[in-house]
């Protein structure tokens, strides 16, 4: 029901599950999903300039991979919701979006995007993947907005009480508030792996990636059997989601043993390296050859580049344009001196190895 917020101000207002700027409906789900994937790409660009690559390669990331998840979560709900089915792929306001198909969605577009642009795919992923727990932890919140994926019913009063339970309006009872539960363990999830990717740069890349496939899998196994049975994605009388969370679990589980095994036979060591660099990071990592790295008090390597270039000021004076630190050339044609490379040209993109 709409507030009377909409009848007094036809062009802005709140309404039960969102607001509205002229006839256009946003609903609060879609709103902290957004700030969700926001805040992620934020955090994704602060740490791949904390592990030497070049930061803007998160927007190109975040073009083609947003998409591609929304897609991925909008087929995996329709596909596997018995309520639902194929048909209401294109039915927005109503068929649901499920994180596990928009992970798979995801993950895909952005392996795809590292393999057209020659970046190291599982570095890439480090720095974005385990962001994604952080996104997904906004993300519940548009569950409570919606009054849905809650658990079972509480009846004694003692335990009806936020967030322990949430009150669901439709129903008129108290239920189990797993959005919360399961946002909780996402937080606390996303800043141990952040803090574990933050400090680690030894070899091999890819173990942060497996983490949060380990994490997030056991979160989803523990809490899926626990919803309310009208929030269990079961078409064909298969729980999918409950299935595609153990697979991530343990899929992540064996990817660390074999990514610890490959690294073993190549530096022979689990971690690190005995034969050379035992950093995975050294090298600095860009989409564009034109990127240049410069030093950087968050770059774990920034001490190794060469400080940015001050751009040149320019100012007017007398209706003249001059640029500070510049001599003018003279009538005659002076030629200005060129400036030395900087570090005596030392330094290239790619740092010291």
């Amino acid at each position: 029901m709409q507030s009377i917020l909409l009848d007094k101000n036809p062009l802005f207002g709140v309404y039960d599950k969102g607001v509205y700027v002229f006839s256009l409906q946003i609903q609060y789900y879609a709103i902290v999903i957004v700030c969700g994937m926001v805040i992620a790409a934020l955090l994704s660009a602060l740490l791949m300039k904390r592990r030497n690559m070049d930061s803007g390669f998160i927007y190109l990331l975040f073009v083609v991979c947003i998409p591609s998840a929304i897609i991925g979560a909008r087929l995996f709900s329709c596909l596997t919701d018995p309520h639902l089915g194929l048909k209401a792929f294109f039915d927005f306001p109503w068929a649901g979006l499920s994180i596990t198909g928009g992970v798979i969605g995801g993950v895909l577009a952005g392996f795809i995007v590292c393999m057209c642009c020659k970046v190291n795919f599982l570095r890439a992923a480090d720095c974005v993947v385990i962001n994604i727990l952080f996104a997904q932890a906004i993300g519940r919140w548009g569950n409570f907005f919606n009054q849905e994926v809650y658990g079972g019913l509480i009846t004694d009063p003692a335990q009806q009480w936020f967030p322990w339970a949430v009150y669901i309006k439709d129903v008129g009872e108290w239920h189990h508030a797993f959005f919360f539960y399961e946002m909780t363990l996402n937080l606390i999830g996303w800043a141990i792996l952040f803090t574990f990717t933050w400090f680690r740069k030894s070899k091999p890349n890819g173990i942060s990636t497996c983490l949060y496939f380990v994490w997030y899998g056991t979160v989803r196994a523990l809490m899926e059997p626990l919803r309310d049975p009208s929030f269990i994605l079961d078409a064909g009388g298969v729980m999918w989601s409950e299935l595609f969370a153990i697979l991530l679990s343990g899929g992540g589980i064996i990817a660390i043993l074999v990514l610890l095994i490959v690294n073993y036979v190549r530096e022979d060591a689990f971690i690190g390296s005995r034969k050379g660099d035992p950093c995975g990071i050294t090298k600095f990592l860009s989409y564009s050859k034109k990127a240049q790295p410069y030093f950087s008090k968050i770059n774990m390597f920034g001490s190794n580049y060469p400080p940015r270039p001050e751009k040149s000021k320019k100012k007017k004076k007398g209706g003249m344009s001059e640029t500070k630190g510049e001599e003018s050339a003279s009538d005659e044609g002076t030629e200005r001196p060129r400036p030395a490379p900087l570090d005596g040209g030392k330094h290239g993109p790619e740092g010291k190895q």
